[in-house]
């Protein structure tokens, strides 16, 4: 990929469509490796990509928890299964969810390096300013547990990241119009009384991930002060 001289406080949006997770993956260890080669040659270049997943359920670094019963038998309904190297425990991935990857240096983004735990809330952010200003849903926050929930128990977005010497990649996944009942197989990041909703539950009308995305991505340049390219 052909290195551009974006600024520094920017990022370049690319819109994937819908992949499968491995396809997704592959985009990102792409992305990853074009920024830390811009950081070699003195650049920055940051990229935000969005994706709708084929359906998929997906385990973070504490994988081993799963068993392989455990997962032939969510194959069993026709998702995929894949263990990944992000943080957190298992979620569902699928059409209507709008999933972005960050790749982000995290290093060089802003005016000072941004570590991992502030990384975590400027993308918790995102998401409350997004469904909060733009689609008016009341009572959404944070809790102890990673991710942006509306009344303390409904989980709308789901985060889970990496971070490579500096640069980040996974990232989060928010509801839209998705089909809920993929969550009720699974334990949703191993909170027993959490339930998954969405922006179309929650305003209660039909609200699209086309609808949500450019709502995100100003969020995103918003919340990291950085212009979109």
């Amino acid at each position: 990929m052909k290195l551009s001289s974006l600024s520094y406080r920017s990022f370049k949006f690319v819109n994937l469509g819908t992949l499968s997770y491995a396809q997704g993956l592959e985009q990102q260890k792409k992305y990853l490796d074009v920024v830390k080669e811009s950081r070699a040659h003195g650049d920055c270049l940051n990229f935000l990509l969005a994706v709708e997943h084929t359906p998929v359920y997906t385990v973070g670094i504490r994988s081993k928890m799963y068993t392989r019963d455990e997962e032939n038998k969510l194959r069993r309904l026709g998702a995929d299964f894949h263990r990944t190297s992000r943080g957190g425990l298992i979620t569902f991935h699928g059409p209507g969810q709008l999933v972005t990857y960050p790749i982000f240096d995290l290093k060089r983004i802003a005016v000072r390096p941004i570590g991992v735990r502030r990384y975590v809330e400027m993308l918790e952010q995102v998401v409350i300013e997004c469904t909060s200003s733009d689609f008016g849903i009341v009572d959404v926050c944070r809790t102890e547990h990673t991710g942006v929930w509306v009344g303390g128990n409904r989980k709308l977005a789901a985060l889970g990241i990496a971070v490579s010497h500096g640069v980040s990649y996974h990232g989060l996944a928010l509801n839209c119009n998705t089909d809920l009942s993929w969550f009720d197989h699974i334990i949703g990041c191993g909170i027993e009384d959490a339930e998954a909703t969405s922006l179309s539950r929650e305003c209660n009308r039909d609200v699209t991930v086309e609808e949500t995305m450019p709502k995100m991505v100003q969020r995103f340049s918003s919340v990291f002060d950085c212009e979109v390219q």
